[in-house]
């Protein structure tokens, strides 16, 4: 199974985060969401599988190109 790295285009902070470690989740599935300048903005698996790692936390602040999450598909 490959593991498949997702990243944030965006920095901010984590809001939210809609999927558990062990969910499944399909292509375009939004894993966490990230406030940025008074937004959420969703950032999605770009593939389907499950989430095998969570490597933020609510309120944790993150950098644009920032690891997220692995997801094995």
């Amino acid at each position: 199974m490959p593991e498949i790295k997702i990243v944030t285009e965006v920095a901010g902070r984590i809001c939210a985060t809609p999927v558990q470690v062990g969910g499944t989740v399909a292509d375009g599935d939004d894993v966490v969401v990230v406030e940025a300048m008074k937004m959420e903005i969703p950032v999605a698996s770009p593939a389907s599988g499950t989430l095998k790692l969570l490597l933020v936390k609510i309120d944790d602040l993150v950098a644009e190109g920032q690891a997220i999450a692995i997801v094995a598909s």
